[in-house]
């Protein structure tokens, strides 16, 4: 005989949730608000299980520490650049100077004005002075006129390669590129004077060669040579040595190239174009045309100092045509001066430079 299984015992289950219904008042009747439902907490969810500690390695091995598992990775601080970032040096100012006096307008402009002043009144110069006659000059001595005019371009030039940053507010973006001020006048000064002569020795050279090959006939026969003729006359013949065309080229653009850093310095000083023009022409022909109505006897030494240590009376003395006393110092003594107050106008621009605020 058989025993029936015991009945299996089936879990009891709760009958389904209704969404609860909205109240609606028996017709004919005034809604009356129901009162709040008590809160029916739904099934607790189970509870985690407690965090367990890794098991503890065995006596004898050393303790291997896991490594964290981050959500994230941590980024590394600051901004880093897509284009490589490079320490800043003077090759970088002289690049960055360069590129602004080769992209002016008013550079390309004041340097062929000067050159066709130079080139040109030489050359004019030559041919209508050309010819056997001696006309009592050396024979380079052409070139200075016109370099006289041509100088005035170069200086307004040197003035212009800083002031018209100040005048346009680009120093402040030259100053934020490049903090260190005393670096972008170095580079300011270095590629100006490298321009201004290379541009200078070009047209004094090929000035020098039109007057050596127009005036190069000229004979002195029984003629008066005056003292400051006697290093250009041999064998009755007007001639230019080496020292002659090392004066009358290198030492000529040497010194219009000093004057043009010299109205690059006094620009910075004044931070103004049409002021440091001014200054700068003053400088340079008030001490002559001052000289010339000293008639008094009185003023005689200072006419004597104002016509030596001029800027023309400079410039003519490297072309053998002094025009104060004949023993006073040479061409390129003055070029020395010349070279010292400009390293002073220099020195106070770099002063005021880091001083004060573009």
């Amino acid at each position: 005989m058989t025993t029936p299984p015991p009945p299996q015992h089936t879990p009891h289950q709760a009958p389904p949730q209704q969404p609860p219904q909205p109240y609606a008042p028996p017709q004919g009747q005034p809604y009356q608000q129901q009162p709040p439902q008590p809160y029916q907490q739904g099934p607790v969810p189970p509870q985690a299980a407690p965090h367990q500690q890794p098991p503890a390695p065995p006596q004898g091995q050393p303790h291997q520490q896991q490594p964290q598992q981050h959500a994230y990775q941590q980024q590394p601080a600051g901004y880093a650049s897509a284009i490589p970032v490079r320490t800043a040096h003077l090759g970088h100012a002289l690049l960055s100077e360069w590129t602004k006096i080769r992209t002016v307008r008013s550079t390309m402009w004041t340097l062929a004005v000067m050159f066709v002043l130079t080139v040109g009144i030489g050359s004019l110069f030559a041919l209508a002075l050309s010819g056997e006659e001696y006309v009592g000059l050396p024979l380079l001595s052409g070139t200075f006129f016109g370099l006289m005019l041509g100088q005035i371009c170069v200086m307004t030039l040197g003035v212009l390669v800083i002031s018209s940053e100040y005048g346009t507010g680009m120093m402040r973006t030259t100053l934020t590129a490049s903090p260190q001020r005393g670096r972008v006048l170095l580079a300011k000064v270095l590629v100006f004077f490298a321009v201004s002569f290379t541009m200078t020795l070009l047209a004094t050279g090929l000035s020098g060669l039109i007057q050596s090959s127009l005036l190069g006939d000229q004979t002195t026969t029984d003629r008066y040579i005056e003292s400051y003729m006697e290093t250009s006359i041999e064998n009755g013949t007007v001639v230019a040595t080496g020292e002659h065309w090392m004066d009358a080229t290198v030492g000529a653009a040497l010194f219009v190239s000093l004057l043009g850093v010299l109205g690059l310095a006094i620009g910075a000083l004044l931070r103004h174009s049409a002021g440091a023009i001014t200054t700068m022409m003053a400088l340079v022909l008030v001490p002559l045309i001052a000289a010339m109505f000293m008639f008094s006897e009185s003023l005689a030494s200072l006419q004597e100092f104002l016509l030596e240590y001029s800027a023309l009376n400079g410039l003519a003395t490297l072309f053998g045509m002094p025009m104060g006393n004949e023993d006073a110092m040479s061409g390129w003594g003055l070029l020395g001066v010349l070279a010292a107050v400009t390293v002073a106008a220099l020195i106070a621009a770099y002063a005021k430079l880091t001083t004060t605020d573009a």
